[in-house]
């Protein structure tokens, strides 16, 4: 077996500390763990290795760049790994749709169907196939965490301390370019870590996961996610071990349906479904879309991860959960840093460039569809069928951030007026054009048309300067 640990990775983009760290921490377990069964080479680039070997079998990679480079080589391709469906089950399925689109709830029930995960012979457990509904529940009044014990944490060790020594040598040697802060070590880099991590998550999080799903609490990063993204994009853990695991626990009467499902959804439907999206849309998705025409440049508060400099409080704690973790749970991703990047029509290539490389679980084949598709709807339709905007109202109901902030979600305009509010409705005003003949858009526009100050709310979102 060998492993390439290639330095040229980490100076590409500029990357979140944490995700580095992770990174090299996971290879070096792993190499370690390997110790005389592995070939293991710190190099600069891969194909110093690589180039002339002719006896190398690799699994097939999880990116367009790395798949041509392993191909360009002649190298033994192995079937990918590390989802519950294959390729070419995909293939084979997306086939079957014809010219219909390929939703992710038909995608979703076909894999439990063939799989018989959640199933009562033919029909889902429960008696439904999915309990969204039921996962929307606004976060407990008054508290400021949801009351669970904490996640398991993992404890760095001399591989931890080996990688800060580098990535601060590497960084004074300007030959990586760092952002976020360093550590502690929040995510699971090993097997034995990430079973851990499952194990904590289905003992204690597990059970208060679906009803609040899409909650915020300024004093609970966490919440009751899992944390298990990381560990299953860098291979460590087996998202049918997890499903199973979690599967198992709704069948010993130890967790609700609308929690296990909701996370079930999660990882056989939506991040099985990102994958085979990845590949089934063409390298050209993420670089060619831009439906609604956004262009400007992300502002440096996201590039320098600086949340101190940002005044909607939402904002402020994400970007700031952010450069603490590099991680913030979806509906941070989606509805307080995608929604507001969708509203001011930032370029939705820097969007997906930024968000892999700011996100511990972030990959080239992870974000395309998140950003490109569902979260800025620069794809035109291809993945969600209308644009995920939101005035603070929302922001209101599923968080606790609003009262401290200095921003009103009821008011759209004036001084105090909620930056989300206001430019949800200049949003609208922008896109109309493009997305008139949307027909999930009819009532929006016809809320727009009906908007009294609509011209003094667009030019006042025009001027404001600032986050």
């Amino acid at each position: 077996m060998m492993i390439i640990e290639a330095r040229s990775v980490f100076g590409r983009h500029r990357m979140h500390r944490a995700k580095a760290h992770l990174i090299l921490s996971a290879i070096r377990h792993r190499a370690a763990e390997l110790g005389s069964r592995v070939e293991f080479h710190q190099v600069r680039d891969y194909a110093e290795i690589v180039d002339g070997r002719d006896d190398l079998e690799v699994v097939d990679p999880t990116s367009y760049g790395a798949r041509r480079f392993v191909r360009a080589r002649g190298l033994a391709v192995l079937p990918s790994r590390g989802f519950v469906t294959t390729e070419a089950d995909f293939a084979a399925w997306a086939g079957e749709r014809g010219q219909r689109r390929l939703l992710l709830e038909d995608f979703y029930r076909a894999v439990r169907v063939r799989t018989g995960i959640l199933m009562e012979g033919s029909d889902p457990a429960g008696g439904q196939w999915n309990y969204d509904r039921e996962n929307r529940d606004a976060p407990p009044k008054g508290a400021r965490t949801l009351g669970l014990p904490d996640p398991w944490w993992p404890v760095e060790d001399d591989i931890d301390a080996g990688v800060r020594e580098d990535l601060d040598r590497w960084q004074a040697e300007g030959s990586v370019d760092l952002v976020g802060d360093d550590g502690p070590r929040r995510f699971a880099v090993t097997g034995a870590e990430a079973e851990a991590a499952l194990a904590g998550f289905v003992g204690n999080r597990l059970q208060r996961f679906g009803p609040f799903e899409d909650a915020t609490l300024a004093g609970d990063w966490t919440m009751a996610h899992s944390l298990l993204s990381a560990p299953m994009n860098l291979g460590v853990l087996d998202p049918r071990h997890v499903v199973d695991t979690v599967v198992a626990e709704y069948r010993a009467g130890r967790a609700p349906i609308s929690s296990v499902e909701g996370f079930v959804r999660q990882v056989i439907g939506w991040r099985d479904y990102v994958w085979h999206l990845y590949w089934h849309l063409g390298e050209g998705y993420r670089t060619d879309n831009n439906h609604l025409g956004a262009h400007r440049d992300l502002p440096r508060e996201f590039v320098e991860l600086d949340d101190a400099a940002i005044e909607a409080n939402c904002l402020r704690h994400a970007i700031g959960g952010v450069r603490e973790h590099g991680w913030a749970h979806h509906i941070q991703r989606l509805m307080v840093i995608g929604n507001w990047a969708l509203q001011r029509g930032y370029d939705p290539r820097q969007l997906e460039r930024w968000f892999t490389d700011m996100f511990v679980d972030g990959t080239p084949w992870v974000m395309p569809v998140n950003v490109i598709g569902m979260s800025q709807h620069a794809d035109g339709g291809t993945v969600a069928t209308k644009p995920y905007a939101s005035g603070g109202a929302y922001i209101n109901r599923m968080t606790d951030l609003c009262g401290a902030c200095r921003f009103d979600p009821k008011v759209r305009l004036g001084e105090n007026a909620c930056p989300y509010t206001a430019g949800y409705w200049a949003f609208r005003d922008r896109t109309e054009p493009v997305l008139r003949g949307n027909f999930r858009m009819a009532q929006p526009f016809a809320g727009l048309a009906r908007l009294a100050d609509r011209e003094q709310v667009v030019d006042q979102e025009r001027q404001r300067e600032g986050l």
